[in-house]
C-alpha cells in the first residue's frame, strides 16, 4: 500500500504526518510506502520547518530528510490513499484528479481522529511551537486509528 500526506506547503503538517507514519508503519512491521506533497510551489525543496522537525525529535522521530514537492494529479495514479490535512487541500487536490472515480482516493486525514472526525488539521504556520503540539497530538491518534482499521497490511 502507498499513502501520500498533503498540505498546502509540505513544510509543516504533511512531513509531520509522513515521519509519524512512517515511524508507525515500521514499528508494525507493515508494507506501506509514504511520501507528502503541497498543493501550493512556495516552499519547494525545502526541509520541514524546525519547529515541526523539533516537536518529532521529542517523540524520536528524526524528519530532517524530507523535501517539500509539489502535489500532481498523477500522484492519484502513484497513490492508494491520499490523505489531505484540511478541507481546502481536499479540494485542491480533487480538482487535478485525472477522474471522479481516481478522486476517490482522496480523504481527509482527519476522518480517522476519534475526536475530530472529519475535520481539518490546523495549520501551524502562524503560531509559535505550541501549534505543532497540537498537530502532533491529532495526527497520533489518527494515524492510530488509520492503520488499525487498515489492519495487517504485511
Amino acid at each position: 500500500m502507498k499513502i501520500l500526506l498533503v498540505c498546502l506547503g509540505n513544510i509543516c503538517r504533511s512531513p509531520m504526518a509522513e515521519g509519524l507514519l512512517r515511524a508507525k508503519v515500521m514499528e508494525r512491521r507493515l508494507s506501506i510506502t509514504t511520501d507528502s506533497a503541497g498543493t501550493g510551489d512556495s516552499h519547494l525543496g525545502q526541509a520541514p520547518d524546525r519547529r515541526g522537525q523539533a516537536e518529532m525529535k521529542k517523540h524520536g522521530i528524526d524528519i530532517s530528510d524530507l523535501r517539500a514537492r509539489l502535489f500532481t494529479g498523477k500522484d492519484f495514479e502513484r497513490f492508494d490513499l491520499l490523505l489531505a490535512m484540511d478541507s481546502q487541500n481536499l479540494r485542491d487536490m480533487q480538482r487535478l484528479a485525472p477522474s471522479a472515480e481516481l478522486a476517490k482516493k482522496a480523504k481527509l486525514m482527519l476522518d480517522w481522529s476519534p475526536t475530530d472526525k472529519g475535520g481539518d488539521v490546523p495549520d501551524p504556520w502562524y503560531g509559535g511551537s505550541e501549534g505543532f503540539v497540537t498537530v502532533y497530538d491529532l495526527l497520533d491518534a489518527s494515524i492510530d486509528t488509520l492503520l488499525n482499521e487498515l489492519g495487517d497490511v504485511r
